[in-house]
């Protein structure tokens, strides 16, 4: 039980990795063709370093409150993409791009969540079982 537990935590770190890599590259690819940074482009970097930064928290067990966070924050950041994808939206005012890579990025952004909600969920189980048989004895 304990290595299906270590694999989860290796998939939830590796898919917001991977993620916040190609949020960040797509900072570097405006500044390499000299575009101008707009927003967007520190909304990427921005979310994109917290994605990396959030393997940390992952690996480090650091608890429910920060699975929780990077949930939310995964969430919000996908929901900003939903938004920005219907014509006259209340963001950018029109409908942005869907490309292969923005879907590889919402593909891995959703795995991240489930399992984070699955990592929650077993921490959750396995903490009541630890009280159980404390108060058990």
């Amino acid at each position: 039980m304990r290595k299906k537990y270590t694999i989860l935590l290796y998939a939830a770190a590796a898919t917001t990795l991977i993620a916040g890599i190609l949020h960040i590259n797509k900072v570097i690819d405006t500044i390499s063709s000299s575009e101008a940074i707009g927003n967007a482009d520190i909304l990427f970097l921005v979310g994109g370093a917290a994605q990396v930064f959030w393997v940390i928290p992952i690996i480090r067990k650091w608890g429910k409150i920060w699975y929780s966070i990077g949930i939310a924050g995964t969430a919000v950041f996908m929901l900003l993409w939903v938004i920005t994808r219907i014509p006259e939206n209340p963001i950018t005012g029109k409908a942005g791009p869907i490309s292969g890579e923005a879907i590889t990025i919402q593909v891995l952004q959703i795995a991240f969540i489930i399992l984070s909600i699955i990592l929650l969920i077993k921490s959750t189980k396995a903490k009541n079982s630890r009280i159980k048989n404390i108060q058990d004895t």
